[in-house]
């Protein structure tokens, strides 16, 4: 095993791998992508395909593992398809802890990734919908997993930190590109404030509902991976969030080009599938638009505010991207609302 091992010597595999019994190894490879604070590696052996994790030590890491495994079990006890989390044998625990890490393995499960078929979105649609309900009492008693990127505090701090540098035509070109985004934020908070948002359900939510976290077998699900994002939320902020993520139209290298619109045919064929499952009050369904302008310029704002980039793309051009994005949004808001709720199968029922 030689130093290409992303993050993981020799000596560490040897030790954490000692805990768990998944037969005679055969091959580990470092996995590339995602979080590159949280390293990982593909572990094949004459059991299966596994992939390790190692997450720093600490009270808050350690509080959402614990939870985010809880979670997975409480699904898999309920047949929703989530990847099997190994179990170490001198503990029988799902987590190790070694050195100041705290390591998770998981099974690799057979399928293919989003096709943008109609069948494979109205499932992810329908399948997010199940995911609520059998998590709609999952309790969560602790406060550092209780939030969402709706009307954030944070969001609205990096917000600022980004327009706060007016030394050059790009910083000041950023300053105007982050004061149109929060103008947008701010209205879109006070729109769904408007609807009760703080009345709502609070519900264990997966948090990053997207494309690259599942996979699919003939347009079924077969798996939904990655829960370092499950926290408690009102269920709409999770729906909000994946309508955005199957409808985003963002297929070029370069940002710039990516067009100002939304694919509405995946975004009501996503919509459709969560209500055959479930059933949206009036203030639901009128909030989803605000709270897909929200989620864009939250998930957007975090890594250009801490590094001015988004993965390898200009933050500037990233960041006046969205800003396109969230206005076509607002600016077609009615022609879309019409559209949703022309949709015959919506149960929609006004609780109030």
């Amino acid at each position: 095993m030689s130093g290409e091992v992303a993050n993981f010597s020799s000596g560490e595999l040897v030790r954490v791998l000692s805990h768990y019994d998944i037969g005679i190894i055969h091959k580990v490879a470092p996995l590339l992508g995602g979080n590159k604070s949280i390293p990982k590696m593909v572990i094949v052996s004459n059991r299966g395909k596994f992939l390790l994790k190692r997450r720093p030590e600490g009270k808050e890491s350690l509080c959402r593992t614990v939870f985010a495994h809880a979670v997975q079990i409480h699904l898999a006890k309920n047949h929703f398809p989530v990847t099997f989390l190994a179990i170490t044998c001198d503990e029988n625990s799902t987590i190790l802890r070694l050195d100041n890490h705290i390591y998770e393995l998981f099974s690799f499960t057979a399928g293919t990734r989003y096709d943008g078929s109609t069948e494979a979105t109205i499932e992810t649609g329908r399948q997010l919908a199940v995911f609520h309900q059998l998590l709609s009492d999952f309790t969560c008693n602790n406060k550092l997993l209780k939030s969402s990127f709706h009307d954030s505090v944070i969001t609205r701090k990096h917000l600022k930190a980004i327009g706060s540098d007016k030394t050059t035509d790009s910083a000041k070109q950023m300053q105007d590109v982050a004061e149109s985004l929060m103008a947008l934020y701010n209205s879109s908070s006070i729109e769904v404030n408007a609807l009760d948002f703080d009345g709502w359900h609070e519900q264990v939510v997966h948090g990053d509902w997207h494309p690259g976290n599942m996979l699919f077998n003939d347009h079924k699900l077969a798996v939904v991976l990655d829960f370092d994002s499950v926290r408690a939320a009102p269920a709409m902020t999770d729906l909000a969030n994946g309508m955005l993520q199957f409808s985003i139209v963002g297929n070029r290298p370069n940002p710039i080009d990516w067009p100002d619109y939304l694919d509405q045919a995946r975004l009501m064929q996503f919509l459709s599938g969560y209500c055959e499952v479930t059933s949206l009050d009036q203030n639901e369904l009128d909030s989803l638009l605000y709270l897909m302008i929200e989620t864009m310029i939250a998930e957007a704002v975090l890594p250009v505010a801490t590094t001015g980039s988004f993965c390898n793309l200009s933050g500037l051009e990233f960041l006046k991207m969205i800003q396109r994005k969230a206005m076509w949004i607002e600016t077609n808001h009615d022609k879309l609302t019409t559209a949703i709720k022309e949709q015959d199968k919506f149960k929609i029922i006004n609780r109030r």
